[in-house]
């Protein structure tokens, strides 16, 4: 009989009883939260581990701190193309396939700029760096891998705008611009499944809960009790409390969906708390995903708006 996991679950948990000795795993942002977590769980099961970091020496002491994973680092920085490219090639040449990659890295809620390349933040690092990474990577993923693509609840808060993705027309608002990046990470899952599944490649995106991390840094006290008064008001309509969850319990649904949630299960969809989740379009409920985030041809019109923007096309 097959184990029930939860909210509550973490990643240890998940892989109990898991061998994964001889995968190969990318898993992208090793330098705090829920990336070093993950990292760390995959090795303590046996997996190897390639994990990419801006800040070499903070992943170095973030992964000391957790024990000393063997974890091979790889600098790569998401708001950069030239670092995401220069990346990319290296791995490349290594000609080492990888099992699964775990898309994890990511900003939120920070104040309105632009990445090296003139994309504004969050548009540019979560989806935009992740989109030119793991397309380039595709090559070093055999039949029965997995991309793990992690997106938000926040993607609640806004769909996407193709017309204007850096707000050049449209007052920048720090959570509509997290909520636009977080739809974009599940469209993109959504699209690269659709083009990788007849190969055996299948894709998947993951809320991975509310948890207390660096990811919140940028984030002004005024901000993180407006995320806090909208998470709870969403979770007593439904009945519930909101909580965070702990860093492993937030790692959780990452390995669940890329090792051991069924394939087909997962691909093209969108998970949390180690299950997949229904379409909801209540827009007074924080349950599910909305509708527009796994619309295919709206995923198609994203990926070719993405190919645009970042000068380069990616046909599989």
């Amino acid at each position: 009989m097959a184990k029930t996991f939860g909210a509550e679950s973490t990643a240890d948990e998940v892989l109990e009883g898991v061998n994964l000795s001889g995968k190969r795993v990318l898993v992208t942002g090793v330098s705090a939260g829920l990336g070093v977590e993950t990292a760390r769980s995959i090795v303590a099961h046996g997996g190897t581990v390639v994990g990419t970091a801006r800040d070499l020496e903070k992943a170095r002491r973030a992964l000391a701190a957790a024990g000393n994973p063997a974890v091979e680092l790889v600098e790569t920085d998401l708001a950069s193309l030239a670092s995401v490219r220069k990346a990319a090639s290296e791995l490349l040449k290594r000609g080492k396939h990888f099992d699964v990659i775990i898309a994890n890295a990511g900003v939120m809620a920070c104040p309105q700029g632009k990445t090296q390349d003139g994309f504004e933040t969050q548009f540019g690092t979560n989806h935009l760096g992740h989109f030119v990474f793991v397309n380039r990577l595709v090559p070093l993923l055999k039949s029965g891998s997995r991309v793990v693509t992690l997106s938000s609840a926040g993607h609640q808060i806004s769909d996407v705008d193709i017309a204007d993705p850096n707000f050049e027309r449209t007052p920048y608002q720090a959570f509509t611009a997290y909520g636009r990046s977080k739809t974009a990470n599940i469209l993109y899952a959504v699209a690269l499944d659709d083009r990788l599944k007849g190969r055996g490649v299948r894709a998947t995106s993951i809320h991975p809960g509310g948890i207390q991390t660096e990811l919140a840094r940028h984030m002004t006290p005024e901000l993180l009790e407006q995320m806090r008064a909208r998470i709870a008001k969403a979770e007593s309509s439904q009945g519930r409390a909101f909580r965070f969850k702990t860093v492993p319990q937030g790692s959780a649904t990452s390995v669940w969906s890329g090792f051991v949630g069924a394939a087909d299960a997962v691909g093209g969809h969108y998970c949390e708390d180690c299950h997949v989740c229904a379409v909801n379009d209540d827009v007074n409920s924080r349950v599910g995903v909305r509708s527009y985030a796994l619309n295919l041809a709206h995923a198609n019109d994203l990926w070719k708006k993405s190919e645009e923007m970042v000068g380069e096309r990616f046909a599989f």
